[in-house]
């Protein structure tokens, strides 16, 4: 079997991972998150900070679209939440066990210094804790355990309910029946961010050829790198619309490419799937199923799969459950990151965008089709069982 080749990152994969770095994390934290080494994440910072900072593929965005304030505005949030009794009804006060275990959940996106300062405890007592407190974890009492339930629920933005709950704490080493979850979110309103309906918006009313819908909604790929399939979504802020082109791998349902533009042209497509190449680097032979955007009949697209070797294929018109697999995708996200928040700029969504798909969905989110696991360690246990079995052989 074959190994994926080490990935190549686009100049704007590289600013944005800079950009979270500028912005207050830790380059421990960032490349942790961002499933990168230290040491190759801190290059990058110093070769941004020479304005030396390249990258395949993709354009570098404007620094107005890399800026990224979210992380620091998220402690000024926990600062204040914690700050007012009311608000979190004195649950993450009430022990210092308590505080030291959500300080757990949160090490992959802050500095132990500032979330200890946010929750007033000293460092040396989490550590102390971190040390000796491992074997309390599962016998954590109602309030103890909602004030983990409500951290997560806050840290991950209200993307689970109560199933992937349950699975997401003992994850992280809390024992939690399925009943006694749902119990307590539905008793203190903690819950999923709702669906919304699906609203067709591809334009197919132009000249260019179409492909044949050669995937015929087989959606279950045996291994990695044969099936990727791309779509649009719109994105509003008030700036105007932002437009998301990502590129998914239907195997580990990961996002292996992404764009983002002001203007939804050609290049949003090719940039997209170029990302997605220098990240896969795939034999020769994937097929690349999409809508029938003009976009995705456009000659800079078709060429752009010829370059590759890749396989093109269609939706048949004005079916989007062809391609449902995407479309789901970006309604998760949606629901999970958008709807119901205000973006002022760009910018803002930019960061947003960045954040979902590279720290939260491709390496975090429990995904149902994947037995609950994310795409990235899915496909790593996948890599690891082949090369098990070969070897055996």
């Amino acid at each position: 079997m074959k190994k994926i080749p080490k990935q190549e990152y686009t100049a704007e994969f590289k600013a944005l991972a800079v950009k979270r770095v500028k912005d207050g994390l830790t380059v421990s934290a960032a490349a942790r998150e961002l499933g990168l080494i230290d040491k190759t994440l801190r290059n990058w910072v110093k070769a941004a900070d020479t304005g030396k900072l390249g990258g395949v593929g993709a354009k570098l965005v404007t620094p107005e679209q890399m800026e990224l304030t979210r992380a620091r505005a998220e402690v000024v949030r926990l600062r204040r939440e914690v700050e007012i009794p009311k608000k979190s009804d004195g649950i993450l006060c009430k022990r210092c066990a308590v505080k030291y275990a959500w300080i757990d959940t949160q090490r992959a996106c802050y500095a132990l210094t500032e979330l200890s300062s946010v929750l007033a405890v000293s460092v040396s007592g989490y550590r102390a804790w971190k040390r000796g407190g491992k074997a309390d974890r599962s016998r954590l009492t109602d309030v103890q355990l909602l004030a983990l339930i409500s951290a997560i629920h806050e840290e991950l933005k209200a993307a689970y309910g109560s199933p992937r709950m349950v699975l997401e704490l003992r994850a992280r080493g809390f024992s939690a029946s399925k009943a006694r979850v749902e119990r307590l979110m539905r008793e203190n309103d903690i819950r999923a961010r709702h669906k919304r309906r699906f609203k067709v918006t591809t334009d197919s009313k132009y000249g260019l050829p179409v492909a044949d819908n050669l995937l015929d909604r087989n959606f279950t790929p045996a291994a990695p790198n044969q099936v990727w399939t791309s779509d649009i979504t719109y994105l509003w802020t008030d700036e105007g619309w932002l437009y998301l082109a990502i590129v998914l791998d239907l195997f580990n349902r990961e996002v292996v490419g992404w764009s983002l533009k002001p203007r939804m042209t050609a290049d949003i497509v090719t940039d997209a799937l170029t990302m997605a190449w220098f990240r896969r680097k795939p034999a020769p032979g994937v097929l690349l199923h999409s809508d029938r955007g003009s976009q995705y009949a456009s000659h800079a697209f078709e060429d752009k799969l010829t370059e590759y070797g890749m396989i093109c294929s269609m939706s048949r018109k004005g079916n989007c459950w062809d391609n449902a697999p995407t479309e789901s995708w970006f309604n998760s996200f949606k629901n999970e990151r958008v709807h119901g928040w205000r973006f002022s700029t760009r910018e803002d969504m930019t960061a947003t965008a960045f954040e979902y798909i590279e720290v939260f969905y491709n390496r975090r989110r429990l995904h149902s089709t994947l037995g609950y696991k994310p795409p990235v360690p899915f496909l790593k246990d996948w890599l690891m069982a082949q090369q098990s079995d070969i070897s055996v052989a």
